[in-house]
């Protein structure tokens, strides 16, 4: 992207409850399946947005949690809505690129990825994250991925222009298994992830922006890519969606 359409990109996203897929039930049901967790946790939250599952995250485990994202805007809306619920004690909010956390090694029993290790691609995310766990501990994140493997064709054209990474259940559990983990779980988000706090609110704000920025071809690109992944959600999404999945770090072979 130009740094035009991140602009409009980021005018798209700022204010909405998530960034992504994803729910308060369904982060509930992930946090219920990490084992053997402290009775309060350290938590490296990656990728945490404006933190909806930050939030959930620390009324479920009474831990403390480092919120990391490189958007402002989003820590912003963190910090203020942590002070609002009185969590300002066990959030901090801290910006950062995923890609150079500058956190002590074994320092998390838990690091929690919603919406967000697609950027570094599963394989090299959880490398570059296993040596910040203690061991033992879990990692879950969700990623999207394919629920069939007969995809029609304008599906797989999107998503080999989209994110070409993309794999099935099967496949990510292999890759996770390959980076020095062990898979304990997984379960596909429901379509009410999508909509209710993601695409919903998009869908709202899409009207207002294309009548605002219509003279601004860069700005209508990228406004109309996002109408246009909404529609190949709307109507194929029987063949991909969201996975949850959790896995512990493996101890290192002696």
């Amino acid at each position: 992207m130009t740094d035009r359409q991140m602009e409009v990109f980021f005018e798209v996203h700022d204010g909405l409850p998530r960034e992504g897929p994803g729910g308060s039930k369904s982060t509930q049901i992930a946090y219920s399946c990490v084992r053997n967790l402290p009775q309060k946790p350290l938590i490296l939250d990656i990728g945490c947005g404006p933190g909806a599952q930050t939030l959930r995250l620390a009324e479920l485990s009474e831990g403390e949690i480092y919120a990391v994202d490189n958007h402002a805007s989003f820590l912003d809306q963190l910090r203020q809505t942590a002070a609002d619920r009185g969590l300002s004690a066990v959030i901090h909010p801290t910006l950062a690129d995923m890609t150079r956390l500058e956190f002590k090694n074994e320092s998390f029993d838990l690091i929690w990825a919603e919406g967000s290790i697609f950027i570094m691609g599963i394989e090299n995310g959880l490398k570059q994250w296993r040596p910040l766990l203690k061991e033992g501990g879990t990692v879950a994140f969700t990623e999207v991925s394919w629920l069939r493997k007969d995809a029609p064709k304008e599906l797989n054209l999107f998503w080999q222009e989209a994110y070409p990474a993309i794999g099935t259940i099967e496949e990510n559990i292999q890759r996770i298994e390959g980076t020095g983990y062990h898979s304990t779980g997984y379960f596909i988000l429901p379509e009410s992830d999508w909509w209710t706090d993601y695409y919903n609110p998009i869908t709202e704000k899409l009207p207002t922006l294309l009548e605002k920025h219509k003279a601004d071809t860069e700005a209508v690109e990228i406004l109309k890519l996002q109408e246009k992944e909404i529609e190949i959600y709307r109507r194929y999404s029987e063949y991909y969606g969201y996975v949850f999945y959790i896995a512990e770090k493996e101890a290192e072979p002696v």
